[in-house]
């Protein structure tokens, strides 16, 4: 079991999360995996390499617009942040560790939304990437991209800018976590942890998912440090198989089996992936029982083969097929049923563990990688049931953060013989 070594806030008596060496991990790391790549300089727009190698937060408005703003690492440089509009100004008050020169304007045109005036925008952008390059002694030498539209892939070949895939560097510096960024991945799991009490407590007949979900975003954003919540999952009756992975409003009843997701709270950038399975105002059937612990049994088999030197394919090699399973065309059709997925500042790092393609392309476990490992099994428009446990891999054994417990249905509010008719 893992647990939190520390509190949230900063203290001068205790070391806690040292923010300044773990920006400085990322920066050398990111630029390690740029220069084992051959590059000359990484261009990063989207929002979690910017954060990686900068330190700056991308407002939940400019999420998922690459080119609002953008950052660069070129050769032995520091990084170079591309703010929205002004907002270099309080950038430059906020994160210091950002040299002023660094600090400049980006050039958007918002993957074309700007019409015709894209390419003059572009243009503006290749420009300012081609004297970053000139300005770190890297002109001319490739350019890793972690994103490209054809407004880019015309300017860049008009400047001779040779831009190559920079999102595989990325992707590889972000999979292996700093001792700092493992304490973070510890208190977001002990933020998950009380949040499914809070469910727990909150959860009875007669309230709707979404209002369970309302009450947990509530809940989340009153933690200091909470930046983002992403998702709330809550899925009931028979929105839990197929599991559609969203909340609705509808109401919950005596008797159905109901799952929540927090995919994901966001603490200091770092994320979340945690399902936990509850039974409302009754005791699970035996039938229900069985079920979740087949996909219990799934889930912790997987688990046992996580260690340094295994690879992805001895994790998935642990879950059945989904043509066996549930009769499923082939592997797709049940993507994500079960599952692993790193977590870090994307809810996607490094390793994705699936059937689907983890058999024939496995990947290295490392030492220092956080993930998420999921399973679920149902009765279709039944009910279904969901358990996910989050871990790091140490040198000699693994450590799980999740800790609401889990060997069962986590019953709420039962009742002696109340709901025995429901089947």
């Amino acid at each position: 079991m893992g647990v939190a070594n520390f509190g949230i806030a900063g203290m001068d008596w205790q070391q806690r999360v040292n923010w300044d060496r773990l920006r400085e991990y990322r920066i050398e790391r990111a630029r390690t995996m740029m220069k084992k790549h051959g590059l000359g300089a990484v261009l990063c727009m989207y929002d979690e390499n910017v954060r990686y190698i900068t330190g700056t937060l991308t407002p939940g408005w400019c999420r998922l617009k690459p080119g609002l703003r953008y950052a660069m690492l070129c050769g032995d440089g520091r990084p170079i942040i591309f703010e929205q509009g002004d907002i270099g100004f309080q950038i430059e008050r906020h994160s210091p560790w950002i040299p002023k020169e660094n600090v400049r304007h980006s050039f958007a045109w918002i993957k074309g939304a700007a019409g015709p005036a894209s390419k003059q925008q572009v243009g503006k952008f290749a420009k300012a990437v081609i004297q970053a390059m000139k300005d770190n002694g890297v002109a001319g030498q490739k350019l890793g991209v972690d994103f490209i539209d054809i407004n880019m892939i015309q300017v860049f070949k008009e400047n001779n800018i040779n831009w190559v895939d920079g999102m595989t560097p990325m992707m590889e510096a972000r999979a292996v976590k700093s001792l700092d960024e493992q304490e973070c991945f510890r208190i977001v799991g002990a933020i998950g942890d009380a949040t499914h009490w809070e469910c727990m407590k909150f959860l009875r007949p007669g309230v709707t998912e979404n209002q369970v979900t309302a009450h947990l975003m509530q809940y989340l954003y009153n933690i200091p440090g909470m930046e983002d919540v992403e998702d709330v999952i809550v899925s009931s009756g028979p929105n839990t198989w197929p599991n559609w992975r969203n909340f609705s409003d509808r109401i919950i009843q005596p008797g159905d089996i109901v799952f929540m997701d927090l995919a994901a709270l966001t603490w200091n950038g770092y994320k979340s992936c945690y399902y936990r399975t509850y039974c409302v105002g009754k005791e699970p059937s035996q039938e229900q029982k069985d079920t979740y612990n087949t996909a219990l049994k799934w889930l912790y088999d997987s688990i046992g083969a996580v260690k340094v030197g295994a690879t992805t394919r001895d994790i998935a090699m642990k879950w059945p097929s989904a043509q066996e399973t549930w009769g499923y065309e082939d592997e797709d059709q049940a993507a994500a049923n079960l599952w692993g997925h790193g977590l870090g500042l994307a809810q996607y790092d490094p390793p994705v563990i699936s059937r689907i393609w983890s058999l024939d392309h496995p990947i290295d476990i490392q030492e220092g990688m956080t993930f998420a490992l999921e399973t679920q099994h149902g009765k279709k428009f039944r009910y279904g049931v969901r358990i996910e446990e989050m871990l790091i891999v140490k040198k000699n054994e693994i450590e799980i953060v999740s800790n609401f417990p889990v060997k069962q249905i986590t019953v709420v509010d039962p009742l002696p013989g109340y709901g025995d008719h429901v089947k």
